[in-house]
């Protein structure tokens, strides 16, 4: 259950951005935070931008000097649940919010505000969906302690050896992302607590959308009251949770890509080919290795063509589902009889050049050793390689979440991404330019019409 208290003085129209500062039991520093982060936004910050305070459950005062912020501070606003959570919490300001960027950040505000800017320029201008602040990469300056320095680096790299992220700092509370894109994403995220952001990243990534990082000076708060083990132990589970989710199926990813619009840039270019190329090479490298091995083990028992035969059969049903979920991201059993049926046809094609290879050598060379025959066999099996590619493009070529020419449905309850929109903004400073007299506006077009 939620409560929107709106602000004593609202703006006339929706701001560009709204910071959401998720609180539990922080009475004590509520206040001053907030003051800081409002004195910030008020001082050249280039866009309208709105405070939302989001308590989840607090049992202090945390609530009440909320609502004294929100009654004393102009664009201040209070969101409270009864439910413990900082993902439920963001997850409710971010549905409700009207802004074209939300963000969050921490209440310690242990980032260094000056990387706000930053963060959200490249989601205002349309050119990045998401942005996270970044402790990890080297240009970050960092002041912590040993302990969360080996923790946070073990946990993302855990992520990319699991999860195959890319993002280099999912735990950092520091992140934006565009409302519009939000709202796609949030229905497929289940967990209310600290995995919430790992969740939310990885769905982003795995449906193709842009992360920016920026990399963030940022001190450890001493008084932080996170339990690290049980948030191990919860995140823990959420990656398995989520790999499973992955691995099945169970996520609509291709409909996920189709509602952000992330089709290929160039028509009859599928998205991500190169990619798929090299993992089709890494798999067409392991089956033949595969089938040198049984072709080994099976010529003296079978000949040189039952052995080819049956190498190659086997070889084609494991390549077949290896090429389905690593090379083109096909999970679950939906349609995997239908893909290893069209796969075995594939496969059918590979013996008639194998086997009329081998009819050949035995033809004009017919006491040509085991290794010549193996040699001929490779060099057939690499020939029929880009073939098998191109068959297996078209095999799974409605199962890859490519979007067809012409308008695609969107997942039930979520809107379709909404024409080009002119955000145009008085800026009294932007730090990059270095001159804080300057003055003027800035258009930025909040969806610019480039392929996605």
């Amino acid at each position: 259950m939620t409560q929107s208290e709106a602000q004593t003085t609202p703006c006339t129209a929706p701001p560009v951005l709204d910071v959401v500062i998720p609180v539990y039991n922080e009475e004590t520093d509520l206040g001053l935070c907030v003051r800081r982060l409002h004195a910030y936004l008020r001082a050249g910050f280039p866009f309208t931008a709105r405070i939302t305070i989001a308590d989840n459950a607090s049992t202090d005062a945390t609530l009440a000097v909320a609502r004294l912020l929100a009654a004393e501070l102009d664009d201040v606003e209070v969101l409270h649940l009864d439910a413990k959570g900082r993902g439920r919490a963001l997850r409710a300001a971010w549905t409700d919010s009207d802004a074209a960027v939300v963000a969050y950040m921490d209440v310690d505000l242990s980032t260094d505000l000056n990387a706000l800017l930053p963060l959200v320029a490249p989601l205002v201008s349309g050119h990045s969906d998401l942005a996270i602040g970044t402790r990890l990469d080297a240009a970050a300056r960092v002041v912590r302690g040993p302990k969360r320095e080996i923790i946070s680096r073990c946990y993302n790299l855990l992520l990319k050896t699991t999860l195959r992220a890319h993002f280099s700092d999912a735990q950092c509370g520091f992140k934006a992302v565009r409302t519009e894109v939000a709202r796609e994403l949030l229905p497929l995220v289940r967990d209310g607590e600290w995995f919430f952001d790992t969740e939310l990243l990885v769905l982003a990534e795995r449906a193709g959308l842009r992360i920016h990082e920026v990399p963030v000076d940022w001190i450890d708060d001493p008084d932080s009251r996170v339990d690290l083990v049980d948030t191990a132990r919860k995140d823990l589970r959420g990656i398995w949770r989520l790999t499973k989710a992955l691995t099945t199926g169970a996520l609509p990813m291709a409909e996920l890509r189709a509602a952000v619009g992330r089709e290929p840039l160039v028509a009859g270019v599928p998205l991500g080919m190169v990619g798929q190329l090299v993992r089709f090479a890494i798999v067409g490298v392991l089956s033949t290795l595969a089938y040198a091995v049984l072709y080994l083990l099976l010529q003296p028992l079978l000949g040189g063509q039952g052995a080819n035969l049956v190498a190659l059969l086997v070889t084609a049903v494991g390549n077949t589902a290896a090429n389905r979920a690593f090379t083109f991201g096909v999970r679950g059993p939906g349609g995997a009889l239908t893909h290893q049926l069209n796969g075995l046809a594939i496969f059918a094609f590979g013996l008639a050049i194998t086997s009329g290879s081998l009819f050949a050598l035995h033809r004009w060379a017919p006491d040509a050793p085991v290794a010549v025959e193996l040699g001929v066999l490779v060099t057939a099996n690499l020939v029929a390689t880009l073939a098998r590619f191109v068959g297996l493009r078209w095999v799974f070529r409605d199962a890859t979440g490519a979007r067809p020419t012409g308008s695609t449905r969107a997942p039930a309850g979520t809107a379709r991404r909404s024409s080009p929109t002119a955000i145009t903004e008085p800026i009294t400073h932007v730090p990059w330019i270095g001159d804080p007299a300057a003055t003027g506006s800035i258009a930025i077009s909040a969806s610019p019409e480039v392929p996605r």
